[in-house]
């Protein structure tokens, strides 16, 4: 790994009150500046270069572009940006949600909590929205969700059907990473992990009309040896695809960026055909690397979900890693 900088991305008061800084998930950048996301919201963020710091943040309401399926206030735990040819994708985790157990609560209400399973309609989403270049910001968009959902697809998958009813935090699906080229749509994976093989889904969504998606054919899925480690990140960088890989469920562990040519996929792809590119800083209980994009000059941006202090700047921002690959 090269060096590492630095920079402060500075979000708007409601953007902190919302937490949307401590739990980034997603980042890209385009010549406007930073899309992001962050996963306790049903929104993206826009930040611009300021000089010295990203910032002149904007808030865009996905329910403003597409017809969510929990309207326009439920989450919708989005996991990955995707810019390319005009349009800003978004895709949701996919995944069930069980019950979090809460300090000091009462062991029986504790216990009822890890036996109950959430599934909230707005996580099961792929958004692609058009971006206006004048006004910098989406138009009206297209959307795969509802009984067409990308789980719904995976149905009677020979490999991922069994994980469908399991929390993406048990292992269960979990979408965490998004990259667009051409016309394939790479879908990575960060659960389920099989016998240490991550999976990466490849889709072709097209225009149904009435703004809806649809996917054109079969879906292809390539396994990854990531020595036991999901996707947490995919991003697009010179004909191949970054992987940022880290921790499936909900553990604290090692993060790397694998270089992975994808255009030659055979399916199957065993650890000496990815190049670790870089390795990535972790905390315990903080510092989760989630979404990373690669910026102007050809370095490497990285956010992080659940921040350390450190990160936390005294305007109220939040610092980003930036590595020279």
């Amino acid at each position: 790994m090269g060096s590492v900088e630095q920079v402060e991305l500075r979000f708007e008061e409601h953007a902190r009150a919302s937490r949307t800084h401590t739990n980034l998930s997603a980042l890209r950048r385009d010549d406007t500046g930073l899309w992001l996301a962050g996963d306790e919201t049903a929104t993206i963020e826009h930040l611009a270069w300021t000089g010295g710091r990203y910032a002149d943040h904007r808030t865009f309401e996905l329910a403003d572009y597409v017809d969510l399926p929990a309207g326009r206030h439920d989450e919708a735990d989005i996991e990955g940006l995707a810019r390319a040819d005009g349009h800003l994708w978004a895709v949701g985790s996919h995944s069930l949600k069980r019950r979090r157990v809460k300090p000091g609560q009462d062991p029986d209400r504790s216990a009822r909590r890890l036996a109950t399973v959430v599934r909230e309609e707005n996580r099961f989403i792929l958004v692609r929205l058009p971006l206006d270049p004048a006004a910098g910001a989406p138009a009206r968009g297209a959307i795969l969700s509802g009984r067409d959902n990308l789980a719904a697809q995976l149905a009677r998958d020979e490999h991922l059907a069994p994980f469908l009813a399991l929390p993406g935090k048990d292992n269960g699906l979990d979408v965490e990473g998004i990259a667009v080229v051409g016309e394939r749509v790479y879908l990575g994976l960060r659960g389920p992990v099989l016998r240490g093989w991550a999976v990466v889904l490849e889709i072709r969504p097209v225009d149904a009309g009435g703004g809806r998606l649809r996917l054109d054919g079969p879906y292809r899925k390539h396994f990854l040896d990531l020595g036991g480690l999901g996707v947490r990140d995919l991003c697009p960088h010179g004909g191949d695809l970054l992987v940022l890989a880290g921790p499936t469920m909900s553990l604290d562990g090692p993060a790397r960026v694998l270089r992975w040519p994808a255009r030659r996929a055979r399916g199957v792809v065993p650890a000496s055909e990815l190049e670790t590119v870089a390795e990535l800083p972790y905390g315990e209980g903080c510092d989760h690397p989630e979404g990373m994009a690669v910026i102007e000059d050809g370095r490497l941006m990285v956010v992080y979900d659940s921040p350390s202090p450190a990160r936390i700047t005294p305007a109220g921002g939040v610092l980003a890693d930036v590595f020279t690959l």
